[in-house]
């Protein structure tokens, strides 16, 4: 059953399902504006999904077709999947920062075969065991076509979110914030209005993956197979974090579990635990090794060995990002000539 909740103050949400992902669905919300509602986020591309987005709408009062336009937050599908459709269905807008639209143009641009060779590089540079990178050799020569893979087709945006400026939804004050880290365009919409339940802060926070109730959202490396460029994207999750922090806003709406207050408390937990694993990580560099040998050791939320093959290699770009800020902080380096390279604490 279609699951809509009431925010209040023109703000509903919609439980958008994602298949197959313990995460269960994405939270979709609707804002009234005076052109038309307009979605922060639209869900997975999968037709059940896009069935609870039609019914959720409808249960809003509205439907595909009033649409006006859609924010997004970041280009990860589960986020940017339905907007394409949409936008055929309504004529809507696509809204979305730089960064990540030039992800999607990227990935869109580039034939499967390509995303899959840089894979197998990189795994190779990590440490990865042969098993674990074979399956990707196979795929990568494999003749499908980018619009039968899922995600490898994303909707080209039409606007550009330009962080700190107010986003053009006529009637409301939103404004776009920038929070690079879990994507380099990733970004969070703050809604100047008053709490309509009189909360104490400033307004809500539309937070996207950014800030979450009980998780943390995956810190990996930014992918670019046409761009050498070291980037440093756990630092920039903790910016990011502070400048949240900071915010102070009433209420916290995410794009997943469910909406919380006290911004500022859960930032704080959360570069409290960024803190603690990069010291944990430290002592277990007192030997050199590989971001695979790291990832086997950190803690998850489950043994290494009961990790899936695909959430093992998100592990890996995970325990690169951490590897990468503990160098940019003097506090780890790479050991000279090793190959695949190793990395030691200072």
């Amino acid at each position: 059953m279609t699951q809509v909740t009431d925010h209040g103050g023109g703000v509903r949400s919609i439980k958008v399902p994602i298949p197959d992902n313990p995460l269960g669905h994405t939270l979709v919300y609707v804002v009234d504006t005076d052109a038309g509602p307009v979605l922060i986020d639209t869900g997975w591309d999968d037709p059940g999904s896009w069935d609870t987005l039609a019914e959720g709408l409808a249960a809003c009062g509205t439907s595909v077709a009033g649409v006006h336009g859609v924010v997004i937050t970041h280009h990860h599908p589960d986020h940017h999947g339905l907007s394409g459709k949409v936008r055929e269905a309504s004529g809507a807008w696509i809204a979305m920062h730089a960064a990540d639209a030039a992800i999607v143009r990227r990935t869109r641009e580039n034939r499967p075969e390509r995303w899959f060779a840089y894979m197998v590089a990189k795994l190779e540079a990590s440490g990865a065991p042969e098993e674990h990178i074979a399956p990707l050799r196979g795929t990568r020569t494999s003749a499908r076509r980018p619009s039968t893979l899922p995600g490898f087709s994303p909707a080209l945006p039409d606007r550009e979110i330009v962080p700190g400026e107010l986003l053009p939804l006529p009637g409301r004050r939103m404004r776009a914030v920038w929070t690079p880290g879990h994507t380099p365009g990733h970004v969070c919409l703050h809604l100047e209005e008053t709490h309509p339940a009189r909360l104490p802060g400033r307004g809500r926070l539309f937070s996207g993956d950014h800030l979450l109730p009980r998780i943390t959202p995956h810190i990996g490396l930014y992918e670019d197979p046409d761009d050498a460029t070291v980037t440093d994207p756990l630092g920039d999750y903790l910016d990011s974090l502070e400048r949240i922090g900071r915010l102070e806003p009433a209420e916290v709406l995410p794009a997943h579990q469910h909406p919380f207050a006290d911004a500022p408390a859960r930032v704080r937990e959360l570069l409290d635990h960024h803190e603690e694993r990069l010291t944990g990580l430290l002592s277990l560099l007192t030997t050199p090794l590989t971001p695979w040998r790291l990832a086997e050791r950190m803690e998850w939320n489950r043994p290494w060995e009961q990790i899936p093959y695909g959430s093992r290699t998100i592990a890996i770009s995970e325990a690169e990002a951490h590897l990468r800020r503990l160098v940019k902080l003097g506090r780890a380096e790479a050991v000279p000539g090793s190959d695949p390279v190793t990395y030691v604490a200072v």
